[in-house]
């Protein structure tokens, strides 16, 4: 039976000040013992963030990391500072990294390794725009970009990893997925880890949907049997996300 994952994606939002604050309050609020509760959040706020939650059960990630160990890279931030700094999780390969800052599948890719070659669990977004839905290639496109994300990846680490299903439609527009829309994709991406790997792999593997997620909408879209929890955006960073921690108590 794999656990459920429930994880905030803080953006560009939250100086540090605010962030301690907000765990400070919420953090006993969203504790669960059927659900791993990570947040991930802006580079500056992680240190007062692993601070506010020690002694809990909450982890914190990153959201991004560099696929070099060190070196002449401007503004970038390597595997080992986030080890350091107390990071857990890190989400790599969201859609607006691809598509603000030119991600690829080859440097999601690349993030994956160094991830995993530093004791990081990566949370692997995929997921189609409109346009690619609407052309009927949705399963197509996600399964690429699954393809390519775990190259070179054992079966070991991949039992490991965590992958965000984002359809880019919903993504902060207020738009969920349906029910059967999420769980299709969902369904594909563990048999198509399942391709790659094995059975053994493909059911260990955590699936997350994403994309406007709500107390309203969690209950029903985490009842599904290939949807392992959710990558929340907005609704994260208000003391409502407890609720979708605890979707299974409504």
């Amino acid at each position: 039976m794999r656990k459920k994952i429930i994880a905030g994606n803080w953006k560009m939002n939250m100086t540090p000040s605010k962030a301690a604050a907000f765990l400070n309050e919420n953090k006993a609020a969203c504790e669960s013992d059927t659900a791993d509760v990570v947040f991930c959040v802006p580079a500056v706020d992680i240190i007062p963030a692993v601070e506010a939650v020690k002694g809990t059960g909450i982890e914190i990630g990153a959201e991004n990391l560099y696929f070099q160990d060190k070196g002449a890279y401007t503004g970038e931030i390597a595997a080992d500072m986030l080890v350091d700094a107390g990071v857990k999780y890190v989400i790599i390969g969201h859609s607006e990294r691809r598509e603000y800052f030119a991600e690829t599948d080859e440097t999601v890719n690349k993030k994956v390794l160094k991830a995993f070659e530093y004791g990081l669990t990566p949370i692997i977004c995929c997921g189609e725009t409109l346009t690619q839905r609407e052309q009927g290639i949705t399963i197509d496109w996600v399964r690429m970009q699954i393809k390519i994300a775990f190259l070179n990846v054992t079966a070991e680490q991949a039992k490991k990893a965590v992958i965000a299903y984002e359809p880019i439609w919903a993504i902060g527009t207020g738009v969920v997925a349906t029910t059967e829309q999420a769980e299709e994709v969902c369904t594909a991406i563990r048999k198509c880890i399942g391709e790659i790997y094995d059975a053994e792999t493909a059911d260990a593997i955590r699936i997350q949907y994403g994309g406007s997620v709500s107390a309203a909408s969690a209950p029903e879209l985490f009842a599904q049997p290939d949807i392992d929890g959710g990558l929340v955006g907005g609704a994260s960073l208000k003391p409502d996300f407890a609720k979708i921690v605890h979707y299974d108590e409504q």
